[in-house]
């Protein structure tokens, strides 16, 4: 009986704990590397200094900056996991697969444009910080630089993550409201005031990044409060399932108890 006990407790415990462990670490991350990363880079401000000092920045600390931007393309690359399990929260149809399809896409982008700086920027900075290396050298590595951080970093990385990011935020809250769940904790903890508020108000601070390089002024503040009111929502959203699957198993727990009685 203490088999049959423990099999249900474990189904319910599992999906919600799996999927709050990846709410909650994806979020603890990726903010955790980009904080980092501002301390050791002065990223991401140091995208404004001609790229040349931005390369010699880079190989002056070139072990732990890389290893930031591994860590912080790992804390990108979980949003797809969360994608998936967050929409199994939504039950079946076309809108919870959208949503993963949209998610899978946001976690890509964004890692595809970070990994650009463990990947290729060591040797363009090692370039460039070569005493040996030829004027023409360094002018090339510069160039390289540009092309590499326009293309994967300002149109893959950031405007396709930032418009898939804050399309993915509102699918899955559509989803999981229109979903027929059994998850009472989607109702408080998802599409509660404070919750859906933060989720809402994320979507179009985080829009606001694609008017970075345009120049807009305030842009980069709102989009970095975007990304901080997003990440709170996640980690919201993670214990509110966290909670929720202690109450379950509690409640089996009991249930079988009573039946033993």
């Amino acid at each position: 009986m203490n088999s049959t006990t423990r099999a249900p407790a474990t189904a319910t415990r599992t999906p919600h704990t799996l999927t709050a462990i990846l709410l909650i670490v994806g979020a603890v991350v990726v903010n955790t590397a980009f904080a980092l990363l501002g301390t050791a880079f002065d990223y991401p401000d140091v995208l404004q200094y001609p790229a040349e000092e931005v390369l010699r920045r880079f190989h002056a600390d070139r072990v732990q900056i890389t290893a930031l931007f591994l860590l912080l393309a790992a804390g990108a690359a979980l949003l797809a996991p969360i994608a998936v399990w967050t929409a199994r929260l939504a039950g079946t149809g076309p809108l919870p697969r959208t949503s993963v399809a949209v998610g899978v896409a946001a976690a890509a982008v964004q890692v595809v444009g970070l990994l650009r700086w463990p990947l290729l920027v060591p040797a363009l900075a090692a370039t460039v910080a070569d005493p040996g290396a030829t004027a023409i050298a360094r002018a090339a590595a510069v160039e390289r630089f540009h092309t590499l951080h326009t293309l994967l970093g300002q149109i893959v990385g950031e405007a396709f993550g930032y418009l898939l990011t804050a399309a993915w935020t509102v699918l899955i809250v559509v989803a999981l409201r229109r979903g027929d769940t059994a998850h009472p904790v989607v109702h408080r903890f998802v599409l509660g005031r404070f919750s859906a508020g933060l989720a809402l108000l994320s979507v179009p601070l985080i829009l606001t990044g694609l008017l970075v390089p345009l120049g807009a002024p305030g842009a980069d503040l709102a989009n970095f409060i975007g990304y901080v009111a997003w990440s709170l929502w996640l980690v919201v959203f993670g214990v509110g399932l966290l909670r929720d699957s202690r109450q379950q198993v509690r409640a089996i727990a009991g249930q079988a108890t009573g039946s033993r009685a």
